[in-house]
């Protein structure tokens, strides 16, 4: 995060990387549907897709599901579709895009094992993943954790081919410390991205709202940090205090305004859309 100070307190301030934790708050103390347009701050790289600070529109309701989110999305893409398109296509980088739902749906490692040829078992497998990356991603340093070795495979593999719109789901509980665990498979959690033009557009899931285990992630997430993980989650035990008085079922969701603008006015840069 980036880092500032409180000088009247003496005491170090960060800015967001996302109002997540403080909507979900809002939840517990008895608001049943929030949201807010809002500024993020997150001190990584910048490029033609990333800027330090950038505009999300982010929500989250109590008693849904990520299920429910994905439709949702796909009916405010719609909406927008019959605001702002003649027939459903946008056109992005010279390529022709059909935004018009049901958009596509695949599975996160399924996908990575797909698109990479490692078996599936193998991708699960620490030791396995770490040496399959040394022998076939040579121009990258192997990441210090395994949750950064999976979205590495991710990024390397899958994301550059997903120009139709595309929900891809069921990411792992290595790098998704706040969503609820999947009913299918403990090791993944009911969580989905949506992919237009090979950019992530919005990130949704069901909430996780069981404090024994938000702890034990966010502890995970610690020891992740200490290996060399500059964006593990920090620990934050106001937001642990809170689900421990009780937070009912909920889903969430952000989208990135900045990344729509730029996909509904064709424009390739990030810088171009942001006032």
């Amino acid at each position: 995060p980036f880092i500032t100070k409180h000088n009247a307190l003496g005491i170090d301030l960060y800015l967001r990387i996302a109002p997540e934790l403080y909507l979900k708050r809002l939840l517990v103390g008895g608001m049943d549907k929030v949201f807010e347009v809002n500024r993020n701050f997150r001190n990584e790289g910048i490029s033609l897709k990333h800027n330090p600070e950038f505009t999300m529109l982010e929500f989250y309701e109590l008693y849904r599901d990520f299920e429910y989110y994905m439709k949702l999305t796909e009916d405010m893409i719609a909406e927008l579709n019959s605001e702002l398109l003649e027939n459903d296509t946008i056109v992005y980088e010279e390529k022709s895009i059909n935004m018009k739902p049901p958009f596509k749906r695949i599975k996160f490692m399924d996908t990575i094992a797909e698109k990479s040829g490692l078996p599936l078992d193998d991708l699960w497998n620490e030791e396995k993943l770490k040496n399959f990356i040394e022998e076939n991603i040579p121009s990258e340093d192997v990441p210090p954790t395994y949750g950064k070795m999976l979205e590495l495979m991710f990024d390397h593999y899958v994301e550059p081919h997903l120009q139709e719109p595309t929900f891809v789901t069921y990411y792992p509980k290595a790098i998704s410390p706040l969503s609820k665990r999947s009913r299918g498979d403990e090791r993944e959690t009911e969580r989905f991205e949506l992919f237009i033009a090979g950019m992530e557009v919005a990130n949704g899931f069901s909430e996780l709202n069981d404090p024994i285990d938000q702890r034990q992630r966010f502890e995970s997430q610690g020891k992740d940090r200490e290996a060399g993980d500059d964006e593990a989650q920090i620990v934050d035990e106001d937001f642990l205090t809170a689900l421990e008085h009780g937070m009912a079922p909920a889903a969430g969701e952000g989208i990135g305004i900045d990344r729509l603008v730029m996909l509904y006015s064709g424009t390739n840069t990030i810088k171009e859309v942001i006032l």
